[in-house]
């Protein structure tokens, strides 16, 4: 006689799959989120410029000498249907808006350029502040009173407390320029030397010079913000009772803190790096005018000053779209991590 065998039952969602699953379902979720935000910011960036107070031709041309066959296709353009123009922009939201007024070239054309030394900037930045913020974070936080927490702490205090410009501008004057005995080691400003082609190996290691002072500023003031909250996220993590009970295994310490406390703590810090992004890059507008680097900040600059209408369009959707692309990213990672945000 043969012998029966209880055997689970599968459930209706669990043999589906697909968009049964939780974390597809979440995936999805979120990801139609981030393009329903994007769409919206698309639309409002082409209504902010239109409804300035004023001729819009006028500030298109404010402040230039414009003939007037360039004032008359100007005005044609501008005076067509929103409609029109609406349908215009939504096919190529970056250039749909004209070339850029002060370059005369298209606006991506003038983006391209300057997109590559704020990355760069930005880039290496959250890296190094990201991995030096999370280390002082659960050094301090998992030795919490210890004479390394307190200068810790109360040194990242300082330094949050700071202000990019202010900071940059003493970074500048003391390293670079030089003051009493201390002598001016690293260059005043630029992302290379006149005359260096920067891809070569030499000149690879000439813009890394160049980036020391830029990177240390922007670096510093972001990994003083990661350690604290890297540091209060260990202290409460540590009273937990999952590390207690690792503990009382007799696992050592060092295992229950890499092990159980470390990735736990490390969500809200993961979640706050990448909605930091936007202000990063507000920090990298302040720091590349400090430092004269030609970046996507001082293109900023040089298009408000105009203002560069189509140019300034362009500009705040590409921040737009970096800062959602980012925030998916830190959604998607805190899902994976935190499988309770899934159901």
């Amino acid at each position: 006689m043969a012998l029966l065998t209880d055997t689970p039952a599968r459930t209706p969602s669990a043999a589906a799959g697909g968009w049964a699953n939780p974390s597809v379902r979440y995936a999805i979720k979120r990801t139609g989120a981030a393009i329903s935000t994007f769409i919206f910011v698309l639309v409002f960036n082409f209504f902010l410029f239109r409804i300035l107070p004023g001729d819009p031709v006028a500030l298109y041309t404010r402040g230039r000498n414009v003939d007037p066959a360039s004032i008359r296709a100007l005005e044609a353009k501008l005076h067509r249907p929103i409609g029109q123009q609406f349908i215009e922009y939504i096919r190529n939201p970056f250039t749909g808006n004209g070339p850029s007024v002060k370059y005369n070239e298209s606006v991506w054309d003038v983006i391209g350029p300057s997109l590559w030394p704020t990355l760069l900037l930005v880039g290496t930045a959250t890296i190094i502040a990201t991995i030096v913020g999370v280390w002082l974070g659960i050094r301090s936080g998992w030795n919490r009173g210890d004479r390394f927490d307190i200068i810790s702490t109360n040194t990242t205090l300082v330094l949050y407390s700071m202000p990019e410009f202010w900071f940059g501008m003493i970074m500048l004057i003391v390293f670079a320029v030089g003051v009493g005995p201390i002598p001016g080691l690293f260059p005043t400003g630029g992302l290379s030397d006149p005359g260096v082609d920067t891809s070569t190996p030499a000149g690879w290691l000439n813009v890394a010079w160049h980036l020391v002072l830029p990177v240390t500023t922007l670096a510093v003031i972001y990994l003083a913000e990661y350690s604290l909250i890297m540091r209060a996220s260990i202290i409460e993590e540590r009273g937990q009772d999952y590390v207690q009970t690792a503990r009382a295994k007799g696992l050592m310490d060092k295992m229950v803190r890499r092990e159980h406390a470390v990735p736990n703590a490390l969500l809200p810090t993961m979640t706050l790096v990448f909605l930091n992004l936007g202000f990063v890059v507000g920090g990298a507008i302040t720091i590349e005018y400090v430092y004269s680097i030609h970046g996507l900040g001082s293109l900023t600059v040089d298009a408000l000053q105009g203002p560069d209408v189509p140019l300034l369009q362009a500009l705040f959707l590409l921040f737009s779209g970096a800062v959602i692309f980012a925030n998916l990213i830190a959604d998607l990672l805190y899902g994976y991590f935190d499988p309770r945000v899934r159901t």
